[in-house]
């Protein structure tokens, strides 16, 4: 049977509509949502390059103030091409590793142990808030001198910085488990491990993923406020360089070295977070 013929054999009305039509209708639309945040965020970016490119190429501020995104590629080709960025790399990212892997392992363990007891909340918060609220910068001069101009004072400033935005989400996501969510298991007769194993841990995922995405640029910060201050190699020594020689193509070419590193762990986590949001245990009305 041809199109037409079927077309003949179930004639569609004025006031009635297709079925397949209406899902086609509806599958398209969704799939333009998928694509729309990358769509738009992309075409943004490029607005943004080509006003930036468009003034620089104006001369109204000299290359010393205002370099172009074609002169900050060519510094970011140049930088590879010597070699010595390698090493900075390797340096910064070893800080960044080691920094932020402790503070992601201690931090778990003091905010889950303040959400799980609330007198060991009591005897924590006052250091946490008072650590918390100071800048970590304050403490470099005392790192400095306690561990020398090695990457043992950036790691300190990294896991300071991250530490505490992990133990207050970890803390938070227990803490906000539903009263309800509770009640039912204990009615059941689960103990305090069972509870916490298979209704408050799951339903703290989304929460202390929030902790490591925030941790994420406090440790990226810590790692180039340090090596800005003292250091032998690293992104941020190669910031402090180029500034202070007045190479500003290339301390811009380092700036988004590590941005670029900060907006791919982010999203990284983020993904992350939204896939493990389904893990929160819910009550079903």
């Amino acid at each position: 049977m041809s199109i037409k013929e079927a077309d003949r054999a179930n004639p569609v009305t004025a006031g009635e509509s297709d079925p397949t039509r209406e899902r086609r209708s509806l599958v398209k639309p969704s799939r333009i949502r998928q694509y729309e945040p990358v769509v738009i965020g992309t075409l943004s970016v490029m607005f943004v390059l080509t006003v930036w490119q468009l003034v620089a190429n104006a001369r109204i501020y000299s290359v010393l103030f205002l370099p172009g995104p074609w002169d900050v590629a060519q510094a970011m080709v140049k930088l590879f091409q010597q070699g010595d960025i390698w090493l900075d790399m390797a340096t910064s990212g070893q800080e960044l590793a080691i920094g932020y892997g402790m503070a992601i392992i201690l931090g778990l363990v003091i905010g889950l142990l303040m959400g799980w007891y609330t007198r060991f909340q009591y005897a924590m918060d006052p250091i946490v808030n008072f650590f918390y609220s100071t800048p970590r910068i304050a403490l470099l001069p005392l790192f400095i001198i306690w561990f020398g101009i090695d990457i043992q004072s950036k790691i300190a400033v990294i896991f300071l910085g991250a530490l505490f935005p992990i133990i207050i989400n970890t803390m938070a996501g227990v803490r906000n488990t539903e009263a309800a969510l509770l009640g039912v298991a204990r009615s059941f007769g689960a103990s305090d491990a069972l509870i916490f194993r298979r209704v408050v841990l799951p339903g703290s995922v989304p929460f202390i993923l929030t902790g490591f995405r925030l941790g994420v640029g406090h440790a990226l910060t810590g790692v180039v406020v340090g090596e800005l201050i003292a250091a032998r190699h690293g992104v941020g020594q190669l910031i402090a360089i180029a500034g202070q020689t007045f190479q500003t193509p290339k301390m811009l070419a380092a700036v988004i070295l590590i941005a670029g590193t900060g907006m791919v762990l982010t999203t990284i986590l983020q993904r992350m977070e939204n896939r493990f949001q389904s893990w929160r245990p819910q009550i079903r009305r």
